[in-house]
């Protein structure tokens, strides 16, 4: 039988970050964080102190990791993790796309893939966030508009994978999958 995959999706805020550490603190064994976010000014960095320090006092075991999800995935099951939180693939997206500004649909749903086949292998329960960057009106720019476009491309593939599937509006979390 394969791992747990659970998607939770939602606009900035919506409350899938809350929701989603719920999930994994519900899990048995170890929790573990992959943390996406690059810290590139003074309010992320307090924001991301903010965050540690409330993982620390559940005790989560985070990884800081923005563009190797598969590795990070890796390291989270060789250290016995029994659920692990992905937060967030928005980011994660962003990262690879300042470092590949090319980076194609077809080159995001190879590394989807690559991410879901590695959440398969992983620890029993996989939880991953997502922003649903969609649902607002098309981007101007031809970067957003890609960004746009990969963030679906990846959002679909993992959602196709996925066991369940939530969708986050207002603090409340609905079960779409």
């Amino acid at each position: 039988m394969s791992n747990r995959i659970v998607l939770v999706t939602g606009g900035a805020r919506s409350g899938k970050s809350r929701f989603s550490e719920g999930l994994v603190l519900q899990s048995e064994g170890n929790p573990f964080y992959i943390a996406t976010c690059p810290v590139l000014d003074d309010e992320t960095a307090d924001r991301v102190r903010r965050h540690r320090l409330r993982r620390e006092a559940a005790n989560w075991t985070t990884i800081e990791e923005e563009r190797n999800l598969v590795g990070a995935v890796r390291l989270a099951a060789a250290e016995d993790a029994g659920a692990v939180l992905i937060d967030c693939l928005t980011l994660w997206i962003n990262n690879l796309l300042f470092e590949d500004p090319g980076l194609s649909e077809d080159g995001m749903a190879r590394k989807a893939e690559e991410l879901v086949a590695a959440l398969r292998e992983g620890p029993p329960v996989c939880v991953l966030v997502i922003n649903e960057v969609g649902l607002g009106i098309v981007p101007e720019s031809p970067l957003s508009r890609r960004f746009r476009d990969l963030s679906g491309r990846c959002a679909q593939i993992v959602a196709a994978a996925a066991d369940e599937v939530y969708f986050t509006v207002a603090g409340i979390a609905k079960r779409i999958k």
